[in-house]
């Protein structure tokens, strides 16, 4: 799938304030923007962030994997950056916030999520067992990919 260039800039935006208000040096206690209360979520993750995009202003939102952890279980079931999320386990994501699809992602460690992805192949169904969050390396500001120091 082609992204095209309004929708990488709006992914960038968005990811930038949802990721952690652009690598600042936060105290390990505070809680990242955009996810409220983190500690409410269950641990199991799939190792991704989410960019939201849109084609126009006013057209409705379209949820891409903006970055897909090297090490994640999401990278080895195939899941790609720009690729579309449509569907978390059944459910389309249309209409739903950031919040409620990170939610829907989330869960305990051990168990499997299924996501519906467009990408240039067309749409398919992933499965991705989720990991405890604390497994995937981290690094600075929770970026992907590099060991926390």
């Amino acid at each position: 799938m082609r992204i095209r260039g309004f929708h990488m800039a709006a992914g960038l935006i968005m990811g930038l304030l949802i990721a952690g208000s652009a690598m600042a040096d936060q105290h390990k206690s505070q809680v990242p923007y955009g996810h409220r209360d983190d500690t409410t979520l269950p641990n199991g993750v799939i190792g991704i962030s989410l960019h939201v995009g849109a084609e126009r202003i006013g057209d409705p939102a379209i949820l891409y994997v903006g970055m897909v952890h090297p090490e994640g279980p999401a990278h080895k079931a195939g899941l790609r950056h720009g690729d579309e999320v449509v569907s978390v386990d059944g459910t389309t994501v249309t209409g739903k916030s950031y919040e409620q699809v990170v939610t829907m992602i989330r869960g305990e460690a051990g168990t499997v999520v299924k996501l519906g992805v467009k990408d240039e192949k067309g749409l398919h169904e992933l499965s991705v067992e989720r990991v405890a969050g604390d497994k995937l390396p981290r690094g600075p500001a929770g970026s992907h990919g590099k060991q926390e120091r």
